[in-house]
C-alpha cells in the first residue's frame, strides 16, 4: 500500500512547511518522543494515507476535524525540521516520484516479473532500466519459468543425453577404440540474456509435439529445451513385441549457443556425430529441417551395411531372425521408404487431447500392437460417448493420422463365463448382435432424415411437424445414449477375462482381468489404404493404463499399454483446437 500511494504522487512536497511548535500543541504527550519514534509513527501513518481533498497541507488537519492522515501528514515525512537558520533537516528518506526513483534492487524483482518479449521495450525508457536490465538474475528467472531451464549456467548438464551421447567417435562407432569429440560446448563466458534472446525466444515457436511427414508411417516428434540445447527427440516404439516396455528416443537435431551471440542448427542423425543443419518455418504449426551434410548418414559399408544397422535399431533382431516372409518385406518396403527422408523432413504440430471428468479413463498416447507391422502409437480421446484411437505412427494398409478404433462408451457388453470367452462364436454373437442393432437405427435415422428433409421441402407446416419428429428421436437416443457404467466415480470390481481360442496375439503375456468391455469398430483396409472399411470388435479396458481391442474378422488382439513420458508444450487450448487438429491428421494422409 505505501509503494502504491508512493508512485501515485503523494510523498514530499519541497513547498510544503509544517510549524513544529503547533504540532506540538496539537500532539500533547507526543512531543516527548524521540525522532526515531516519529518517524516510525509518520512511516505508518504515509503507508494509510487517503487523499480526499486538495493538495494544501494544511487539508485533513485540526481545522478539518478529519481524524485519519491527509496530505501535510504525507508532506511531514522526509521534510524533517526546521533549524534556527530555517533550513530543513532531513528526518527519513524521500519517496520516490516515479518508477525510476525506486532502489535498484526493487527495479530487478520487478522486471523478473515481466515476460522476457516486454523486457526491450523497457530497456528503451532509460539509461538505468537498460543497465538494470543487464542483470543476469532477471533473464535467468525468465529462462526458468518460461522454458524450464536449469538455474545454474555454469554447472550445466543435459538431463536427457547420457554420458555415452554427450561423446562420439570421429571413427566407425562398431570399432571400440578411436578418438571422441566432446559434443558440449564451453559456456563459461555466456549469461543468460544471450541464451533467452539467442536461443530460446527465437525458437520458442518449435517447442512440443510434432508428427513428421513420413508418408504412411509418421512419427512423433517432442522437442524439449534440455539444459542449454534445444533437442528433436524422434519417439520410437518398444521391440516388438514389448509392448509395456518404455519408449525409445533418438535425436534428430539440435538448436544451442555455440558462440554467446549466435545460435547453432545441427543435424544429429547418422553415425559420425552432429553436423551442420538448418530450420525453416514453413507456416504456423508447422517446420522443415534439412541436413546440409548428408555424407555423415552414409556407412562405409554402404546400403547393406545402413540395412542392417537400422534393421537392428528399429526391430532389435537382424532379418535372418525374422522367419515370417511377408514381415520381412514389409519391413524392406519401409526401410527403403524412409531412407528418402533422412536429409529433409517437415513436421506438422499435434496436441495432446484435453480431459474432462466424465472420461472412461486418462486420455493421452499408447503403444498398440498390429500383427506384423509391429508396435505403432495411437492417441486416445474422448468425444462425447465415443472413445477414438488416432494412430501417429503408421503403415502401409492403415497410415498414420487414421481414426483406428472407434468405441460406442453407451454400449456396454457383458462377458459371458471363462468356458465360453474361449468360444469365438459366443463372443462373435455378443458383438454382432450390437452390431446389428447399430447399423439398424443408423438405418432409420437416415430414412427420418430423409423424410424431413422432404416434409421441409413440401411445405412449412409439415416442416415443422417434421423438426419435432426429429427432436423427439434425439431426446430418446439422448437418454438411451448416456454412458451408464462409465460414468461411475468408483471403479467397476475386475472380471476374468481370457482371450478366444483362435485369437492371435502378438503379447502373449496380456491381463486376466478386466473392469469393462464395450462394442467398437476397428479400421482395416489393403496395401495402399485400398478399400477401407470398419469391421466390429471388442473393447477392452484392463485398468488406467492398458486397454485392448479384439478383431473379429482378423480374429486378432491387439494390447494397448500407456506411454508414460513427461511431454511439456503438449496439451491442446480447447477441446476445438483439438478436434480441428485430428481432421487434418486425416486429411494429410487421405
Amino acid at each position: 500500500m505505501a509503494v502504491c500511494a508512493r508512485l501515485c504522487g503523494v510523498g514530499q512536497s519541497r513547498r510544503c512547511r509544517r510549524r513544529q511548535r503547533h504540532n506540538q500543541q496539537d500532539q500533547g504527550s507526543d512531543s516527548d518522543m524521540d525522532e526515531e519514534e516519529e518517524e516510525r509513527i509518520v512511516g505508518q501513518r504515509q503507508g494509510d494515507v487517503v487523499v480526499v481533498g486538495g493538495g494544501g497541507c494544511g487539508a485533513g488537519g485540526p481545522e478539518s476535524g478529519v481524524a485519519t492522515a491527509g496530505p501535510s501528514d504525507a508532506c511531514e515525512y522526509g521534510s524533517g525540521r526546521v533549524n534556527r537558520g530555517g533550513f530543513r533537516t532531513s528526518t527519513g528518506p524521500p519517496h520516490p516520484q516515479s518508477l525510476k526513483e525506486l532502489p535498484p534492487e526493487l527495479l530487478v524483482e520487478i522486471f523478473s516479473l515481466l515476460p522476457g518479449t516486454a523486457l526491450p521495450n523497457v530497456a528503451l525508457v532509460c539509461k538505468k532500466f537498460r543497465q538494470i536490465l543487464n542483470t543476469e538474475t532477471i533473464w535467468r528467472r525468465r529462462c526458468i519459468e518460461e522454458f524450464g531451464m536449469q538455474q545454474d549456467l555454469r554447472k550445466m548438464e543435459v538431463g536427457g543425453v547420457s554420458s555415452r551421447d554427450l561423446y562420439v567417435k570421429r571413427v566407425n562407432p562398431r570399432v571400440k577404440s578411436g578418438r571422441f569429440m566432446k559434443l558440449l560446448p564451453d559456456y563459461e563466458h555466456m549469461d543468460y540474456r544471450d541464451v533467452y534472446t539467442h536461443l530460446l525466444h527465437p525458437y520458442r515457436h518449435i517447442l512440443g509435439l510434432w508428427q513428421p511427414d513420413i508418408g504412411p508411417y509418421g512419427g512423433l516428434l517432442n522437442v524439449v529445451v534440455d539444459g542449454l540445447f534445444i533437442i528433436g527427440w524422434m519417439y520410437l516404439p518398444p521391440h516388438d513385441p514389448r509392448v509395456e516396455d518404455p519408449m525409445r528416443r533418438r535425436p534428430l537435431f539440435r538448436i544451442h549457443m555455440w558462440e554467446s551471440n549466435k545460435a547453432t542448427v545441427e543435424c544429429m542423425y547418422g553415425h559420425k556425430g552432429p553436423h551442420k543443419g538448418d530450420i525453416q518455418t514453413v507456416k504456423k504449426d508447422e517446420f522443415s529441417t534439412k541436413c546440409n551434410q548428408t555424407d555423415h548418414h552414409r556407412m562405409p559399408g554402404g546400403r547393406q551395411e545402413e540395412f542392417r544397422t537400422w534393421l537392428e535399431e528399429e526391430w532389435g533382431r537382424t532379418l535372418e531372425e525374422i522367419f515370417h516372409e511377408h514381415m520381412q518385406e514389409l519391413i524392406l518396403m519401409k526401410f527403403i521408404y524412409t531412407s528418402q527422408y533422412d536429409n529433409c523432413l517437415t513436421y506438422r504440430r499435434i496436441y495432446l487431447p484435453p480431459t474432462m471428468p466424465s472420461d472412461l479413463l486418462q486420455p493421452g498416447l499408447f503403444k498398440g500392437t498390429y500383427g506384423s507391422h509391429g508396435l505403432e502409437i495411437v492417441m486416445l480421446s474422448f468425444h462425447g460417448t465415443s472413445a477414438r484411437a488416432t494412430k501417429l505412427t503408421g503403415d502401409p494398409n492403415v497410415p498414420a493420422g487414421q481414426l483406428t478404433l472407434d468405441v460406442d462408451l453407451s454400449r456396454p457388453l457383458v462377458l459371458p463365463d471363462l468356458e465360453h470367452q474361449r468360444n469365438i462364436e459366443e463372443l462373435s454373437r455378443l458383438v454382432l448382435g450390437v452390431h446389428e442393432e447399430v447399423q439398424r437405427e443408423a438405418e432409420q435415422q437416415a430414412k427420418d432424415s430423409s423424410a424431413t428433409v422432404r416434409g421441409t421441402a413440401e411445405g412449412a407446416c409439415d416442416g415443422a411437424s417434421g423438426a419435432e419428429g426429429t427432436e423427439a428421436d434425439q431426446g430418446a437416443c439422448s437418454d438411451s445414449c448416456q454412458p451408464g457404467p462409465s460414468s461411475s466415480t468408483h471403479p467397476p470390481e475386475a472380471q476374468p477375462f481370457t482371450l478366444p481360442l483362435g485369437v492371435m496375439a502378438r503379447n502373449e503375456v496380456y491381463p486376466r482381468t478386466c473392469r469393462k468391455c464395450f462394442y467398437g469398430t476397428g479400421l482395416i483396409a489393403g496395401h495402399g489404404f485400398t478399400s477401407p472399411e470398419r469391421t466390429p470388435g471388442l473393447f477392452v479396458l484392463f485398468d488406467e493404463d492398458r486397454f485392448g481391442f479384439i478383431w473379429l474378422e482378423l480374429k486378432s488382439f491387439s494390447l494397448y499399454s500407456r506411454l508414460t513420458d513427461h511431454l511439456a508444450h503438449a496439451h491442446a487450448p480447447n477441446m476445438e483446437r483439438f478436434e480441428a487438429m485430428l481432421r487434418n491428421m486425416q486429411s494429410w494422409t487421405s
